[in-house]
Parts: structure tokens; sequence; C-alpha cells
């Protein structure tokens, strides 16, 4: 079912394929990991060519304003996931965070980097 956030994650996907050139193959939607033995499902999870977690991408439907919450969650799932940039979208308004995990924080970019 085509809700708005699956509209956002279906454009944003593209996005990432058709502008900035990540392989599809790199490439998971829904990713389910556990997080203190809770499953949970990161939208978007682009992995390297080593198979690591690179991007994990936080998808909201346009209605929805980001928050500090929002950014608390792809937090979360980052602690697990150990990805280098995180993006938090409606798809009205993108966010686009480098990981500074030296000073465990995370640094605001202008745009995401294309693929290498």
């Amino acid at each position: 079912m085509l809700t708005p956030e699956e509209w956002v994650r279906q454009h944003f996907s593209y996005f990432l394929v058709e502008e900035k050139k990540y392989p599809i193959s790199l490439i998971a939607i829904e990713k389910q990991l556990s997080i203190n033995n809770i499953q949970k499902r990161s939208d978007i999870l682009v992995f390297n060519n080593k198979g690591e977690p690179d991007i994990i991408v936080e998808c909201k439907a346009p209605s929805v304003t980001i928050n500090q919450s929002t950014f608390d969650q792809i937090a979360r799932y980052n602690l697990k996931l150990k990805a280098n940039f995180l993006v938090v979208t409606n798809g009205l308004h993108h966010f686009y965070c480098k990981m500074d995990f030296e000073n465990e924080t995370y640094i605001f970019l202008k745009d995401l980097p294309s693929y290498n």
C-alpha cells in the first residue's frame, strides 16, 4: 500500500540510485535489526562495497515534522549499525549528517555525497 511514508521511501530510493549513483544492489529497504532484543527496521540502509552499513535513511510522511525525537530514533539504530551517514527526510525537508564517532556526535551536511 502506498502510504505517505512509503511514497517518501520510494522517492528517496530513486534519488539515491538515479542522482547519487548508488548501486541498487547495495540498497536494502526495511532492513530488520535487533536493538536491545526488540525488532526494528531501518527504512533504507545503504551498504559500502565491503558489505558494511554506510548510510541509514529514516523516512517520515510529509505531514510529519522532523524533530529531535526523529534524530534520536536514527541515532539509536546507528548504535547498532555504525553507519557513516544518517539521513532523515519527510520528502519535503532532508537532513544529512556525517558521523563523528570520536566525539560521539554528528555533523550536519548540505548534501549527501555521491557514490564513489
